[in-house]
């Protein structure tokens, strides 16, 4: 029994890679039999165009003869053949689907692989879409591991390309979106006042609560990190305004006036670092906070009034910021991508014939 449960992951193994194997090459098979159906449907429909059908019978008559007489005479029924397999192809992804659950019900496949099931319809509008089915299997082969798409030049030279077509059409729209915007902004009457009312008023206590503490963090954090440097400074403030002070002059010219004029001195620099202690320690205390909370209200207050001349402003400002996001959309990065190559290419140093 051991055994036998040993062999049965092997063999489960051994088909699933077969499996795999066996869809790889069945892929690579409808990717070329689809390449040769659109080759065929190109030359064909060049074939149809007058001009071309005569300078073809021109250069190569007995060619032209074979493909009128084979190819062109039975073209729908050759057709029909490439369509019988492309059917093929979708009723087996279709029921690989359905195998591994794949999609949330089993009619999903057609609708999400639409551009398969309608490319099997035999109509000129309808063939086309077969191109489509090119670029589906190759994504599969890529998502496999089978290939490489992004080595192709085929394929850097779309996404090149692509990404300046999407950059050009994206900035387009955002710059037309912008100068939009711009004149909602001219033509918008108390816009400040809208502001303030709509936005700002119902927030008022958010931002006071958050300007306040954000400001008694920042004064204790700059107190602590330089607490020395304070004690310094007002260490020397005391000495130079002793030395300034004219009663303390004639204090030092009697006996023993050095003396008791340093003592008052390193006193009163004690007092002077002790009370900017204390002060620095009262605002971490409530009625600190109520008093910082209630100056940053007054001045969100004065700043909320609105007139005439701060709607203009308000305006203005805000006419400049989408200018100048206007100004940077408009900057072509692709310019600099594409130019980056070919700077790095003439960086490279050139060897001599001898080298």
């Amino acid at each position: 029994m051991p055994e036998t449960r040993s062999r049965q992951p092997r063999a489960t193994r051994r088909l699933s890679l077969l499996s795999e194997r066996m869809l790889m090459i069945w892929d690579f098979a409808v990717v070329i039999l689809v390449a040769i159906n659109l080759a065929l449907l190109l030359f064909d429909s060049l074939f149809l165009i007058p001009p071309l059908n005569a300078a073809f019978a021109a250069v190569a008559p007995g060619l032209h003869d074979a493909y009128a007489s084979t190819i062109r005479a039975n073209f729908f029924e050759i057709d029909l053949c490439f369509v019988a397999i492309f059917m093929l192809d979708v009723l087996l992804g279709w029921a690989i689907a359905i195998a591994q659950r794949r999609y949330a019900r089993w009619f999903f496949y057609p609708f999400v692989h639409w551009y398969d099931v309608l490319g099997c319809i035999p109509l000129a509008g309808f063939r086309l879409l077969r191109v489509l089915r090119i670029i589906s299997l190759l994504i599969r082969l890529q998502r496999l591991g089978v290939i490489d798409i992004t080595r192709w030049r085929l394929y850097r030279f779309y996404r090149t390309y692509y990404g300046v077509l999407m950059e050009e059409i994206s900035d387009r729209v955002a710059i037309n979106l912008l100068g939009d915007i711009q004149d909602e902004i001219r033509n918008s009457e108390h816009l400040t006042q809208r502001i303030s009312t709509e936005v700002i008023q119902p927030r008022k206590a958010a931002l006071v609560d958050e300007i306040a503490a954000r400001l008694e963090r920042t004064i204790d954090k700059g107190y602590a990190e330089n607490h020395r440097q304070v004690h310094r400074y007002v260490a020397a403030l005391v000495s130079r305004t002793m030395a300034e002070n004219d009663e303390l002059r004639r204090l030092r010219s009697l006996p023993m006036g050095d003396a008791v004029a340093e003592g008052i001195e390193r006193s009163l620099s004690d007092i002077a670092s002790r009370v900017v202690h204390e002060a620095i320690d009262g605002l971490r205390s409530p009625h600190f906070h109520s008093l910082m909370t209630d100056l940053v209200g007054s001045g969100v207050d004065a700043w909320l009034q609105v007139d005439d001349r701060t709607d203009k402003v308000t305006q203005q400002v805000l006419i400049d910021m989408l200018e100048l996001l206007k100004e940077q959309v408009a900057v072509k990065r692709w310019k600099s991508e594409l130019s980056e190559p070919r700077t790095r290419h003439d960086a490279r140093p050139s060897r001599e014939p001898g080298a």
